[in-house]
């Protein structure tokens, strides 16, 4: 049993043009930059910097967003180098298989599957709860769930997947066309309350820019397991603000950088990869980080952290209600169900063109794989994974695992920094497109960085991702490690040598 056989890029780019489960070159620059504006830019720039600065960070978010931003950015530039080496579906899946192996890619498809899985049904399930929001201040009433046997079932998460499984199954580029309306129209909604928000900024907010670290009052059980896992093997008391706080909202805010590993799943429909890849990505994480940047200046100087900190639940709107502008509700609420319809678009996209990566080698049921004659798309995959998405997110209370999303992508991450190394290493004949620059230098900081905040996420995360791991490895020894292609290659070769060894042993 080999455990760590890798699969050859040249198999691989192969295996992307197998007839009936090949994908349509379609997508340009401009489609994934926008794609990654699109899935970065969700409700989450009207909340989760709220929520960091309120909890962890104070006016020092802004560096929160900042230490994200360059993991990400280190991150992705593995990804892109990865992506012009090996331009098929699949992302950081297909580029650990080239080099660490059968079970590290297992490991990294399954937690990419939590990753965009988890995603699309808590985001899904949001933007429910968001369109009851829009219509409620338009003073229509709108529950977001109803009751179904005793079951509180969210009817717009259904519609909401239903409408893009639907798109997706049409075309990648139909999706792209429909994601490039509704992000260009967020896009506006994100400049309209940075600039609303700068004329209520006053400069005292600002001020301590990074508060003194505090203890958590009353500390017990459950507020050890919502404390940093870093902290907890330190033996650091649970507490807010301070260094720690900005590498803890870092670690947070992450969850809106998410996404621009999804863009690399997509190298299997895109035009001129080599070129088109890296410019797509860095453009789009280019735009997402000055315009969270932007929003968290903003927000923490149109109130102060403190006030933030007594709401239940803080966002952008908290801040605009204690200025006095209620008005601005209204828009907030909009942007954040724009912001989040594409969102889910892309997610989907992406755990499909994951599933499909997986299927095509025999980890999965390779029938997941089969792509339409007419369009070139997974739609029985995509239509299997609407319907599970759809129905976790309307029967379930999906939204707890909220921070599984964050160390699902991080661990991906983490691989495929050091997957460079180990790529350069065992094909110094590659030349990709793009090379992360300064050696070994970069790939090394982005799994430190990646490792660092993963370590800053809670200690019930761990916990819950510890079980995902066992389940996945479950499965890989139940069914994908004697179904793998490569097993059956290994297996046709080794009846071959011992054929070879009986005819040679006949002759003497």
């Amino acid at each position: 049993m080999n455990l760590f056989r890798t699969k050859s890029i040249e198999q691989s780019i192969a295996d992307a043009d197998e007839p009936g489960r090949k994908l349509k070159r379609s997508l340009s620059t401009w489609d994934l930059m926008i794609m990654g504006v699109a899935v970065a830019v969700g409700a989450g720039i009207f909340s989760v910097g709220a929520k960091a600065a309120a909890n962890f960070a104070g006016p020092a978010v802004t560096l929160s967003f900042a230490v994200a931003a360059v993991t990400c950015a280190l991150a992705i530039m593995c990804y892109a180098e990865f992506a012009t080496a090996i331009p098929v579906a699949g992302s950081a899946y297909v580029f650990t298989y080239a080099t660490m192996g059968e079970i590290l890619a297992w490991i990294i498809g399954w937690n990419l599957v939590l990753e965009l899985f988890t995603a699309a049904a808590v985001i899904a399930k949001y933007w429910g709860i968001y369109l009851s929001k829009v219509f409620g201040l338009m003073g229509v009433e709108l529950p977001p769930a109803i009751g179904v046997g005793g079951i509180d079932l969210y009817w717009g998460a259904f519609l909401i997947v239903a409408v893009f499984t639907v798109l997706l199954v049409l075309g990648t580029k139909l999706s792209a066309r429909v994601g490039n309306i509704f992000t260009l129209v967020k896009i506006g909604v994100v400049l309209f309350v940075i600039v609303v928000g700068f004329t209520y900024v006053k400069f005292s907010n600002y001020t301590p820019f990074v508060p003194e670290s505090v203890p958590t009052q009353n500390a017990g059980t459950s507020d050890i397991m919502k404390q940093s896992f870093f902290g907890y093997l330190t033996g650091a008391v649970p507490g807010h603000y301070g260094t720690l706080g900005i590498f803890a909202g870092a670690a947070l805010v992450f969850f809106a950088f998410i996404g621009f590993d999804v863009v690399a799943t997509s190298a299997e429909e895109v035009k001129n990869p080599q070129k088109t890849l890296p410019r797509g990505i860095f453009g789009g994480l280019a735009v997402v980080t000055l315009l969270y940047i932007l929003v968290s200046l903003a927000l923490t100087g149109m109130v102060s952290y403190t006030q933030l900190a007594q709401a239940e639940s803080p966002t952008l709107t908290t801040a605009f209600e204690a200025v006095g502008n209620t008005d601005a509700a209204k828009v907030i609420a909009f942007g954040s169900l724009v912001g989040l319809t594409t969102v889910i678009m892309v997610l989907l996209m992406g755990l499909a063109r994951v599933v499909l990566a997986m299927s095509r080698d025999g980890l999965l049921p390779r029938v997941l794989s089969k792509t339409s004659a007419k369009r070139s798309t997974p739609a029985r995959l995509q239509i299997i994974c609407g319907a599970a998405v759809a129905m976790v997110a309307g029967l379930t209370k999906v939204d707890v695992l909220e921070e599984m999303i964050n160390i699902g992508t991080l661990s991906a991450f983490v691989v495929v920094s050091l997957g460079i190394l180990v790529l350069r290493r065992k094909r110094p004949d590659l030349k990709p497109a793009f090379r992360v620059p300064f050696g070994k230098v970069l790939p090394i900081v982005s799994a430190v960085l990646c490792l660092y905040l993963m370590t800053n996420l809670a200690v019930e995360t761990w916990i819950y991702f510890a079980i995902w791991l066992v389940i996945g490895f479950a499965i890989y020894f139940a069914y994908g490690q004697r179904h793998s292609r490569l097993n059956e290659k290994f297996a046709e070769a080794k009846a071959s040598v011992d054929t070879a060894e009986e005819s040679d042993f006949s002759k003497v």
